[in-house]
């Protein structure tokens, strides 16, 4: 196993149990504890895990992300419910752009059953999800590849976005607030996704339970910059009564406990 492996499955540990234990990792990897240490001190370096005394806890800090690998496997029920909501809403023949989330490969996923669409995507992981479909027109932005993401960035990539004119954009977020409003990780993913909304003629942010209440460091628009929120769980009453009072439709897959 690649040491690179290794660590995306201690992080999918420590997004499962938020900390671990360097000896009982040494032996579900049967590696020595001294790598393991090492392991744990690249995470901690790279500021997705802290370590404590003997194992590391898991960094929640909403500004961070983990890599799209590790990211994918999180609440995939969740993102199923979304995804299946969202394939309900587009048509046939229809013009949409996806971002790069882990929550639109699974939509691209649920649409497949679809004769003929167009997607314009800059989402590597989508291109290659859709790359056995026939028919449909699919679309790279192009742009610069960000490490570990899967997702071209950049200018060019909003250039290219910009020059579309789709029925329905489809982004997803790190962190959903109702003073703050939509935001991510990074600026360059936030630029991207703005120039996502302003081609679209229906803007849809597919955002599960976690979302809520988080603020992630860079913004990507208000709330009112979009026209309908799909999520996995419905919503507090607190927000549905936000979105009502600001004609946001919130589409949900199940009653929340």
């Amino acid at each position: 196993m690649l040491a690179v492996e290794r660590r995306n499955l201690i992080l999918e540990k420590l997004q499962d149990e938020k900390k671990v234990v360097v000896s009982e990792l040494s032996t579900l990897f049967d590696v020595s504890e001294e790598t393991i240490r090492r392991d744990l001190d690249k995470l901690d370096k790279e500021g997705l895990a802290t370590k404590s005394y003997g194992g590391a806890v898991l960094n929640e800090n909403t500004s961070l992300d983990m890599p799209f690998n590790v990211r994918k496997k999180r609440n995939m029920q969740g993102k199923q419910l979304i995804a299946e909501l969202v394939s309900g809403l587009v048509q046939e023949g229809e013009h949409i752009i996806v971002d790069p989330s882990t929550t639109a490969v699974a939509i691209a996923k649920a649409l497949k059953t679809r004769k003929r669409l167009t997607v314009i995507t800059n989402s590597i992981e989508v291109l290659v999800e859709l790359s056995d479909v026939s028919g449909w027109d699919i679309i790279s932005t192009g742009g610069t590849l960000r490490e570990n993401y899967l997702a071209l960035v950049g200018p060019k990539a909003t250039d290219v976005i910009g020059s579309f004119h789709v029925d329905r954009a489809i982004i997803s977020c790190k962190g959903l607030d109702m003073e703050q409003g939509i935001t991510d990780s990074n600026e360059m993913f936030s630029q991207v996704k703005q120039t996502m909304l302003k081609s679209a003629k229906q803007r849809i942010l597919a955002a599960d339970y976690t979302k809520f209440d988080n603020i992630a460091f860079s913004k990507i628009c208000g709330l009112s910059s979009v026209d309908m929120v799909v999520t996995d769980v419905r919503p507090s009453e607190e927000w549905m009564r936000y979105f009502a009072e600001k004609g946001i439709e919130c589409l949900y897959g199940r009653e929340c406990g």
